[in-house]
């Protein structure tokens, strides 16, 4: 059951944004692997954190008692995708020269710091609300 003081964004609990989030890395990972025609398996980083993201999200709906649990792991694979994404710095001098693999960089670090915002805000939001 829901909580109606529960944190939302744009109508959506933070168990669904990470849902969401998860699917949107693990179809970024694989889109661009495809689109790439990429062997490498890095290409596929956004998925590696992507599925876990999804995985703790399904179980923070399906075993509700662990909630404050998995969302905190989520949070951590939020922000190791935040800090992934910070290589795209590395870039810098010469952005975009291999546009798949720094378009997903600055994904990653976009993405990642406004999920890990999000998640941050949610956690406030509930420690007030108590």
């Amino acid at each position: 059951m829901i909580n109606k003081n529960e944190y939302k964004f744009l109508g959506l609990t933070m168990e669904n944004i990470s849902l969401l989030y998860g699917i949107f890395l693990i179809s970024w990972g694989v889109g661009v692997s495809y689109l790439s025609s990429s062997s490498s398996v890095t290409s596929y980083i956004p998925t590696m954190f992507g599925l876990p993201i999804l995985i703790f999200a399904i179980l923070t709906l399906m075993i509700p008692s662990k909630k404050k649990l998995l969302m905190h792991i989520v949070v951590i694979f939020g922000i190791i995708v935040f800090l992934g994404g910070l290589d795209f710095i590395r870039s810098l001098g010469r952005p975009f020269e291999n546009v798949w693999a720094d378009s997903s960089k600055l994904m990653m670090m976009i993405t990642g710091f406004a999920f890990t915002l999000l998640c941050i805000k949610s956690f406030i939001f509930t420690r007030k609300n108590k």
